[in-house]
């Protein structure tokens, strides 16, 4: 193993001591629990967002806290769930009057925690919607058994635009709850994380091998076989994602084409290059575009491709301007 850590056990803390100390006009610690971070300007009287999940995806999760985002984070350890106390603890920071939804990925521990981080939270109303963006992770009449992926990114940008508007917990919660299931994604793997604190993969590659539909946690995926071009895994990665969302001529999408830790950029414009052309060729505009790093797994080389289906009312909340430390948005 080689990183730049000192003792793994540390790591996480480490991680978040440095982004507090690099952004502390823009997110806080709550209650001395630097686990549990809020943005530092909430509006009053707007619907609270909060997420959370494992450490080792960045941005995800910590990473959309922010204006037109996400209100608080709780962070648990490398891909482990946070506590319900500090889902909890969340959820009250973000409280400012109006309610608070929790929006974050369909995990088992995570949502076991946010359950019972609701009931403690007395006295503020809460929802939940959770991310299912992965389509090969199960199949369609399962689909909210999928796993939540990068296409969380866009639940987040839509039900902070609306939040910030101004919007009630029950439509900010209805607007996040049409963009996940106007979402899908599919990705694929090439190398395995290593956990800090085991040293160890999370899974294993023979040389010359992909994997596609693997998790961001190295959950198994669809298909193991040799290393294809970019354009044969664009293909693979797109084909279940149309086919799912019944994506047609005459459609807008908003695509992102998402680096999973190791995977140089370049690679991504050039898997975004095959995307657009597909789409295009099928009569499918391609309205807005993300090309980058928006939810990884440490150093896992391989990518994402994640639609959006658009509408006018999803387009509007898309283009809302947004900002956190790490990303920003609007038109």
């Amino acid at each position: 193993m080689r990183k730049i850590i000192n003792q793994p056990d540390a790591f996480v803390d480490e991680v978040i001591e440095g982004i507090l100390l690099a952004h502390s006009d823009r997110l806080t610690a709550v209650g001395g629990d630097q686990r549990v971070l809020a943005r530092t300007d909430q509006p009053d009287g707007r619907v609270g967002i909060v997420t959370g999940g494992g450490s080792g995806h960045l941005p995800l999760f910590l990473g959309y806290v922010g204006r037109g985002l996400c209100s608080a984070v709780a962070i648990g350890n490398v891909f482990s769930s946070p506590s319900a106390e500090q889902m909890q603890a969340a959820i009250e920071a973000a409280d400012e009057g109006a309610g608070v939804l929790c929006l974050y990925g369909n995990y088992g521990g995570d949502i076991f925690n946010f359950d019972l981080a609701c009931d403690l939270a007395d006295g503020i109303e809460t929802a939940a919607v959770l991310g299912i963006d992965d389509v090969l992770s199960a199949p369609r009449e399962r689909a909210d058994s999928r796993r939540g992926v990068a296409g969380l990114l866009f639940a987040y940008k839509v039900a902070g635009a609306s939040a910030e508007r101004g919007d009630s917990l029950a439509e900010v919660t209805r607007l996040a709850d049409k963009a996940v299931r106007a979402t899908g994604t599919a990705g694929v793997g090439l190398s395995p994380t290593i956990l800090p604190a085991a040293g160890a993969p999370t899974f294993t590659l023979e040389e010359g091998e992909m994997e596609i539909g693997i998790g961001i946690h190295g959950e198994p995926g669809a298909h193991r076989g040799r290393l294809e071009t970019a354009d044969q895994i664009a293909d693979r990665l797109l084909a279940p994602i149309v086919a799912d969302l019944e994506v047609t001529a005459g459609d807008r999408v908003a695509l992102l084409i998402n680096g999973l830790g190791a995977t140089p950029l370049e690679e991504l414009y050039v898997v975004y290059r095959r995307v657009v052309g597909l789409l295009t060729a099928a009569g499918v505009e391609v309205t807005r575009s993300l090309i980058g790093e928006y939810a990884t797994s440490l150093e896992m080389a391989g990518a994402s491709v994640s639609v959006l289906k658009l509408d006018d009312e999803l387009l509007d909340l898309l283009d809302a301007p947004a900002s956190s430390p790490f990303v920003s948005f609007g038109r």
